[in-house]
């Protein structure tokens, strides 16, 4: 989606956008290439599912950043929430390694709106972190 695009609802015309960054339990340092593109599929499909957009993502061992677009409607918490919920069920059932016996993701999170930073100088810092090998 475009800078100037605006998402139009039944009552609402929006520009929402935030930089998400999920970090692993433990800041462990687990995710392998093909553990960041499980998760990238997952999170894909809950965006699907709820309506709302992921623009960019990218991962590195410990973390990932996503870039998100979503209707008003949406709480940051509960998509999060989601995100982790369903991508952390898809990553156990592949089989990828946990940073610890119980859970993938650390119950937090950080977020921020998009505004600031044009949001080509975002798109360009989160496709710029270092991906595991």
């Amino acid at each position: 989606m475009a800078t100037h695009e605006f998402r139009r609802e039944r009552h609402s015309v929006t520009d929402l956008k935030i930089h998400l960054i999920c970090i692993t339990k433990y800041r462990r340092k687990v995710f392998t290439e093909e553990g960041l593109v499980c998760i990238e599929a997952a999170m894909r499909s809950v965006a699907d599912s709820m309506r709302f957009r992921i623009l960019e993502f990218h991962g590195e061992g410990d973390h990932v950043h996503l870039l998100i677009e979503f209707p008003p409607k949406l709480s940051v918490s509960v998509l999060t929430k989601h995100l982790k919920g369903v991508s952390s069920r898809a990553y156990n059932k592949a089989g990828h390694p946990k940073p610890s016996a119980t859970t993938l993701w650390s119950p937090s999170y950080f977020a921020t709106s998009v505004g600031g930073a044009s949001l080509e100088v975002v798109q360009q810092y989160i496709q710029q972190q270092a991906r595991p090998h």
